[in-house]
Formats: structure tokens, C-alpha cells, sequence
């Protein structure tokens, strides 16, 4: 099938054509032509006031539910959800039932998702079940499809482990993931730590509790090497953390979730349980920092960090609600309020190296691997999640930006 995209903004820096109105036509997978005026009788055509292209965006930590969790999220729905987001790639978190921690599990996430317009690279659990005891079948799961090793949201408590673990994925490439978390001193812990929880008589989680496993985490890595990635941090301290060992040439990247870039604690005076997330919502002086982190590059990503949580499991006490919002659907429009276009499009775009993923270029003779977006300003509301679960954080928040959809390949998924 070939495609042109009529009157499309392109939003590239690396090209010729960055901040120019194109048509683009695709054809057999592939970008044939970019000019104007660009005309073709067996074409689909996609002409969309206020159409903006760029190539495809990428998400480091989604989760969906299947298989265990189907009435959170099912993975080909979920894949369908993050194409009309404007991904074309995404990590998936190994947090299903069971864990993903063995090579057959990597191999049905691969089989069930290989015909997605977006691209599904799955993690493999670190340790068996996630319980930090054992390291699972890293290797077997690396030759399956898995593209790095994670125990989701919880940390190695074992320091010896986490050292084997980066000794021994040295000898086939691949990252090692830490939640950035003590569990000793988070234990029990709600919400952050600050005169919110104490006024309200709720056991707080410490910057503390972060910054060090955070710093736990880097003196392993420069005994060992290897290559350390910690997702989303959200404390001042740990990036100054991590910014010190950069300068000392470690191995060692990081993310920072959508949420903790937009609120701080505060959203929780009225305990709703949308913004119980984990790491929890820090104070501002916490969240500027995370903004200006991102913006010079030492955070090397954002993350919608996506979860999707059943109502029974969310819409419930402080206490009992389970941790997490969705962000695939309102991952764009949230960054665009925080940063030029531009920035937000490369901010969007950056850390598949980390994970050995080919980055997509935009010129003649490559693969489409396009994310279609206007700049519209509107209201995030319920009409605008695609998720099986609603357990969005950003309802209500005006937005600046609204995806569309992506072209990946052969395969086109819009949200018409």
C-alpha cells in the first residue's frame, strides 16, 4: 500500500526538511519521496489540518497486564494504544503473572506482538519471580528477544546479586536495570516524605530511601563495569548521584517518569489515588530539578512510564490503592507543555542505544518509522484514553499537543 501524507511539518532536526511543510509519499514500508505537490492514484491519503511528522517515538518503561493481568491491559491492545500514542517502539516491563523470567516467555511477548505497528521489546525479569534471590535465565531470555533485565519497581536487595548480574551480562551485552529504592527504609511508606504526609498522619517515603540504593547501586557498577541503567529517579540528590559518576566515564543511564516532571506532592492533599505513583510525587524543588536534568540531557530519557490498574485495585483508601497511572496517551501532550517542540521531539525520540535498538532516520530509501501529531491545544478528558484501564493521572490538564498516530513499515494505525 502507499501512502502520502499531505502538507506534513517535519520535525527533525537532523534533516534538510526540519521546520518545512512536505509531502511525503511511503511505499512498500519504505520513505520514497519528500517534495511538494506529490501525487499518486493508489495512494491512501492522510491530510490532517495542522499535521506534524516526526520519526517514531520511543517509550523505556510501559506496562501492560497480559498474560495474568488481561483485565488491565491485553498486549495487543496495549500495542494498539501506544501506536495511536506515536510509538513505534516501546520497552515492556516484565510485571505480568507470571513474571517474565524465562526464554518462553520472552518468545510468546515476541510471537503474539510481531504483527504491531509498534515495535514490543520486552525485558526479562533479573531474578527469578522477581524476588531477588536468583538470577533467572539472562542469557537464554537475551537470545529470545529480551533487551535488558528488570525486576519492576523492585529493588536487588542483594548487592552480591546485582554484582554478578552486571559481571556477567558484560559477556553478552545488555543492560542491568535497579529500581532506585530501599526497601528498609521505604517500608510502609505512602506517599513522600514531607510536611504533606506528617500533617496528614501518613507514613512518608524519603528522598533518603532513593539516594541510597542509588548510591549503593553506583559503587557496584564502578567495581564491576558493565552497563547500569535506574529508572525513574525523582530526587535532586540522586541526579547529582548519577552526574558524578557520568563524569567518571560509568556505564550508567537513567529515566525519569511523565508524572514527576508535571506534579509534586501537593496533588495528594486530597488523597486521590491517581497520583499514587512510585517513586512517589516529590516536592518542587525536586521536580525543577528533574526538568533541568532532562532538558541538559544527564536524565538520558522520559518515560510515560505506563501501568494500568483495574478500578477495583485503584479507585479505593490511600492505603490500599495500588501504585501507578497510565501515560502512553498523554506522554506528548504533557512534554510539550514543559518544553519547545523541538526539544520535546528529541527528548521523545532519544535512548534506543541504551537498549541496542536501531534508531530510525528520516530521508529517502529508509523505513517509515513515523510518529503523526498535530499541535492543537485541548483538554485531556476520558475520550482520550485508549486504555482498557483509566487510571490516568493527567485528566483534566491542558495540553498543547495531540498524537495521532504511526506509520511503522507496512503497518499504519490512526486514531481517526
Amino acid at each position: 500500500m502507499n501512502i502520502i501524507l499531505k502538507s506534513a511539518k517535519v520535525i527533525n532536526v537532523e534533516s534538510k526538511h526540519n521546520g518545512s511543510k512536505q509531502d511525503i509519499l511511503i511505499s512498500e514500508g519504505k520513505i520514497k519521496k519528500i517534495g511538494s505537490l506529490i501525487t499518486d492514484k493508489n495512494a491512501k491519503i492522510i491530510n490532517i489540518k495542522n499535521l506534524h511528522v516526526s520519526t517514531g517515538w520511543f517509550d523505556s518503561s510501559v506496562s501492560f497486564g497480559e498474560p495474568g493481568y488481561e483485565e488491565r491491559e491485553t498486549l495487543l491492545n496495549g500495542a494498539d494504544v501506544a501506536s495511536k500514542s506515536g510509538f513505534t517502539d516501546l520497552i515492556l516491563n516484565s510485571c505480568t503473572k507470571p513474571v517474565l523470567d524465562n526464554q518462553t516467555d520472552i518468545s510468546f511477548i515476541k510471537s503474539k506482538s510481531s504483527n504491531s505497528s509498534c515495535n514490543i521489546h520486552p525485558l526479562g525479569a533479573l531474578t527469578i519471580s522477581s524476588k531477588s534471590k536468583d538470577l533467572a535465565e539472562l542469557y537464554d531470555m537475551k537470545n529470545s528477544g529480551a533487551v535488558g533485565f528488570y525486576d519492576f519497581k523492585k529493588p536487588v536487595l542483594n548487592s552480591n546479586l546485582l554484582k554478578t548480574a552486571l559481571l556477567y551480562s558484560q559477556s553478552f551485552d545488555s543492560v542491568i536495570m535497579s529500581f532506585p529504592q530501599d526497601n528498609s527504609i521505604a517500608k510502609g511508606g505512602i506517599v513522600n516524605e514531607s510536611s504533606i504526609s506528617v500533617n496528614y498522619g501518613i507514613k512518608g517515603i524519603p528522598n533518603f530511601a532513593e539516594e541510597i540504593q542509588v548510591a549503593r547501586d553506583l559503587h557496584i557498577l564502578e567495581y564491576t563495569g558493565g552497563k547500569l541503567h535506574i529508572p525513574t529517579i525523582s530526587t535532586k540528590k540522586s541526579l547529582e548521584l548519577i552526574n558524578k559518576a557520568k563524569s567518571k566515564g560509568l556505564n550508567v543511564t537513567c529515566s525519569v517518569a511523565m508524572h514527576n516532571l508535571i506534579f509534586n506532592d501537593k496533588k495528594l492533599k486530597d488523597f486521590d489515588t491517581r497520583f499514587k505513583v512510585l517513586p512517589p510525587l516529590r516536592e518542587e524543588k525536586d521536580r525543577l530539578a528533574l526538568i533541568k536534568g532532562l532538558k541538559s540531557g544527564l536524565i538520558d530519557m522520559v518515560t510515560s512510564d505506563h501501568l494500568p490498574i483495574d478500578l477495583e485495585n485503584k479507585k479505593t483508601d490511600i492505603e490500599n490503592a495500588k501504585y501507578g497511572t497510565i501515560g502512553l496517551e498523554s506522554l506528548f501532550g504533557s512534554l510539550l507543555s514543559l518544553f519547545d517542540l523541538n526539544q520535546t521531539i528529541e527528548i521523545l525520540t532519544r535512548g534506543r542505544d541504551i537498549f541496542n535498538i536501531k534508531k530510525p532516520t528520516f530521508e529517502i530509501g529508509s523505513k517509515a518509522s513515523l510518529a503523526l501529531f498535530t499541535t492543537n491545544e485541548y483538554e485531556f478528558s476520558k475520550t482520550d484514553i485508549l486504555s482498557k484501564s483509566k487510571n490516568s493521572a493527567f485528566l483534566g490538564m491542558k495540553m498543547k499537543g495531540k498524537p495521532i498516530g504511526v506509520i511503522n513499515g507496512n503497518k499504519i494505525s490512526i486514531n481517526e
